[in-house]
């Protein structure tokens, strides 16, 4: 299937996986909208790819409705939203500090969990306008979730909890979605190269490598962006959910 001339959503796509999408998308003649926080990389990257930047707390229904709306005025209504947006706080259950902070528990299940079920409401009923394609298809929805949904180490407890919410929801939301020709699928990537790994000491980024099987590396932003682009091209492809980690399982630490 061509993805030509579609319009594309990607939260969370100024860096790492959201920006690896973003380019692999364009690349194949789609017009991007990044949704980001980083205001600064998401222009530069959107720029470049001839696209168009929002700012945007996945969160905030106000945020996303106005990105909404600019991003459809600069592309058309959306066909494809892939949810990259998220954050990893680690923190014991009990810790030197005492119980895990409760706030923080919920920021991240805010920010991950229903911030990935806010876009994917808000951009579906955009979707559903949208003339169906072939087979009736309107729209393609990529998640993206962890590894550690099934294996969350020690101080993930909130993590692997709202990675675990996305996966879980995965199935329903496409049955959800269904008669109105929606698809729905998530990526639950191992331990991949990004930004935020670029900033661990070298030692550290090693050993997390010598964690995976085969192949023995981290795994490159454009490998789950490779994933993402099959997910969009192959419509028996719902209501999934893929682990894309070189055959790992987590160890408690």
């Amino acid at each position: 299937m061509s993805l030509s001339g579609l319009s594309a959503i990607i939260t969370g796509g100024a860096s790492g996986l959201g920006a690896a999408t973003a380019e692999a998308l364009a690349k194949a003649g789609v017009k991007v909208a990044l949704w980001d926080l980083n205001a600064e990389k998401g222009e530069a990257l959107a720029a470049d790819l001839g696209g168009v930047f929002c700012t945007v707390d996945v969160t905030d229904e106000v945020t996303i409705k106005a990105a909404l709306e600019k991003s459809i005025a600069a592309n058309g209504a959306p066909s494809i939203l892939v949810n990259c947006a998220g954050i990893a706080i680690g923190e014991k259950t009990i810790g030197k500090n005492g119980p895990h902070r409760l706030e923080t528990f919920r920021q991240v299940l805010d920010i991950n969990l229903a911030g990935t079920f806010n876009c994917i409401r808000l951009v579906a009923a955009e979707m559903e306008k949208l003339d169906p394609r072939e087979d009736g298809e309107r729209g393609i929805i990529i998640n993206t979730a962890s590894v550690a949904a099934f294996e969350g180490q020690m101080g993930q407890a909130a993590y692997a909890a709202s990675k675990a919410g996305v996966a879980g929801m995965t199935l329903p939301i496409a049955r959800d979605l269904m008669n109105i020709g929606i698809r729905v699928n998530t990526i639950a990537p191992g331990i991949f190269w990004t930004p935020m790994m670029a900033g661990m000491d070298q030692k550290v980024q090693d050993a997390l490598a010598a964690m995976v099987p085969f192949p023995k590396r981290l795994g490159k932003p454009e490998e789950f962006a490779s994933l993402a682009l099959e997910i969009c091209r192959n419509k028996m492809i719902n209501g999934a959910v893929f682990r894309l980690d070189g055959a790992i399982r987590m160890q408690p630490r």
